[in-house]
């Protein structure tokens, strides 16, 4: 992909720009640095996009993801030492949502593997989608593990496009467009084909609480695609309305509500933790313990009681002492409230419980409540 031109001034470092750039400049798109990506954090603005998803339809470039796509006997076997859940439950054109893990049982990336299928001389396919700031660690921490030997590992990240339709009308939009019918398709399926004519790969998964797709194309096709959608009325979002969309979801973001130092459990993704089903794989030992005597620190939903924002590393404080810290906190758009996730005590994660967070020097009341902040009607089963 091309390169910025100019430097950034905070990093010094040219940043990345995806086959969409010229078109966020045409639509004058404001522009942020975001894990070494040029990328748009608004276009009409934060709370119009916002909108737009939860009631009609947005879409996103989401390009500077990583994408990895892997070919050979005996894959799913060969990746299941890697992540807590069993990849062999899944059929042919399902997807499953995990996390990579150290040997500590702390999360490497959150990540989602689309398994293919295993045609007829037994070469089992699939794609991983894993996060644009983790994608080179993750690259060389993938091939370290599995036999390279016996599996063809091909990193698309920087050949094809990634843009997610999201919203209630997100299908009526997309369906147009794509040769084959959607309708069988259900969340955290996929499939390979043919949009606007030229092959594509479409998941009905994404990141916004919403049905919708996630859209796997060459440049060519995903410019053409961006183009006809915005022609039809689906409005262009950025990174802002992206996060606060799958905070109201309470959908962890990497690096912020979940990373090296937390595990799946504390992080309430213990629904991809199969212990029961599968076989060694890496940090098990340290899930088996924390299952057997509980975590000492959740990943809590808290809604503020006033007008006041609860943001990233902002303390958390019980009787005057600080028992934790929020990892991310917006004003919910779609509820009106200041909401946030924070990881506290277990004694003290339970729903209705009672804490403050610390706001420049002052305390302030909130409240845990029970997550997702927000649940769409219109959201794909």
């Amino acid at each position: 992909m091309a390169k910025s031109d100019e430097l950034n001034p905070k990093t010094a470092i040219a940043l990345a720009r995806t086959p969409l750039y010229s078109l966020a400049l045409e639509q004058k798109a404001r522009l942020t640095a975001f894990s070494g990506w040029e990328m748009p954090v608004q276009y009409l603005g934060i709370g119009q996009e916002h909108e737009s998803v939860r009631t009609s339809a947005g879409m996103f470039d989401i390009s500077h993801m990583g994408k990895f796509a892997f070919q050979g006997k005996q894959l799913v076997e060969q990746l299941q030492p890697l992540v807590p859940s069993d990849l062999r439950r899944l059929q042919p054109g399902q997807a499953q949502y995990t996390v990579l893990l150290n040997p500590k049982g702390g999360i490497l990336d959150d990540i989602i593997f689309y398994y293919q299928g295993e045609d007829a001389a037994g070469v089992q396919r699939g794609v991983m989608i894993v996060n644009a700031s983790t994608r080179v660690r993750d690259k060389a921490w993938i091939l370290a593990q599995i036999e390279s030997a016996e599996i063809d590992f091909l990193d698309l990240s920087a050949e094809k496009v990634l843009v997610a339709i999201q919203g209630p009308h997100a299908y009526s939009h997309f369906q147009r467009l794509v040769e084959e019918d959607l309708t069988p398709v259900k969340a955290f399926e996929h499939l390979e084909a043919t949009l606007l004519g030229k092959s594509a790969f479409i998941a009905r998964t994404g990141y916004t609480g919403e049905d919708g797709f996630e859209v796997m194309v060459d440049p060519d096709v995903g410019i053409e695609l961006w183009q006809t959608l915005d022609k039809a009325g689906v409005t262009p979002c950025g990174l802002g309305a992206r996060d606060t969309l799958r905070l109201e979801a309470a959908m962890a973001l990497y690096g912020q509500d979940i990373d090296e130092t937390t595990t799946p459990l504390e992080a309430g993704l213990g629904w991809v933790v199969h212990l029961d089903s599968k076989g060694d794989f890496i940090g098990r030992s340290v899930l088996e313990q924390q299952k057997a005597t509980g975590v000492e620190k959740r990943l809590v939903g808290i809604e503020m009681q006033g007008r006041h924002i609860a943001r990233h590393g902002y303390p958390v404080l019980s009787e005057g002492q600080v028992v934790g810290e929020v990892t991310s906190g917006t004003q919910s758009p779609t509820l009106g409230k200041a909401i946030a996730l924070a990881y506290v005590p277990t004694a003290l994660s339970k729903i209705g419980q009672s804490l403050d967070v610390e706001i420049r020097g002052k305390t302030y009341p909130t409240v845990v409540v029970k997550k997702p902040f927000y649940r769409s009607p219109y959201r794909a089963k």
